[in-house]
């Protein structure tokens, strides 16, 4: 792939957090709907991935980046420092984008952030039955550090792996 097809630019706050909406809705209900049923998605959506909650995120100090492919908009990632580690909080890329090398770019983007902030190691957790994305992380150098389980309210659970790796170089 031709990386200058991909680029990854800061949200602007005032007026991305609806595209990255769009991008969730569309990737989450596609994705996520058969690993977690479709009324967790619903729920976590509106709770986490509305516009609305993804500008208090940014207020709150989280970064926001959308992903684009030539002059589409694919994806976003969202990363903050935590604890001497960058935590990659989200990095979705729309599934018919798969498999362009656009998760690897963005995985060097969020490397380059970890350097540019001092941190050690990148962080992240990982839905437990998210064998996918799973693999690809551990293809990346990512260790399965411990289980979470963390009660997000409704009756609903977030079930995931910590995963971390050092940061290269």
């Amino acid at each position: 792939m031709d990386p200058s097809v991909t680029e990854i630019q800061r949200a602007n706050p005032a007026s991305d957090c609806e595209v990255i909406a769009q991008l969730a809705n569309s990737i989450w209900r596609e994705h996520y709907t058969p690993i977690i049923g479709k009324e967790q998605v619903l729920y976590m959506l509106n709770k986490y991935q509305s516009a609305q909650a993804i500008q208090e995120q940014i207020q709150e100090g989280k970064t926001y980046f959308i992903i684009r492919y030539g002059t589409s908009e694919v994806g976003y990632l969202s990363c903050y420092e935590r604890e001497g580690s960058l935590f990659l909080s989200k990095l979705y890329v729309s599934s018919q984008y798969r498999g362009k090398g656009i998760g690897k770019k963005a995985m060097q983007f969020v490397e380059q952030q970890a350097k540019e902030l001092g941190c050690a190691r990148i962080a992240l957790t990982v839905n437990k039955n998210n064998l996918n994305s799973i693999q690809a992380y551990k293809k990346m150098g990512f260790k399965t550090i411990k289980p979470v389980v963390l009660d997000i309210g409704k009756g609903f659970v977030m079930d995931d792996f910590y995963m971390e790796r050092e940061t290269k170089g």
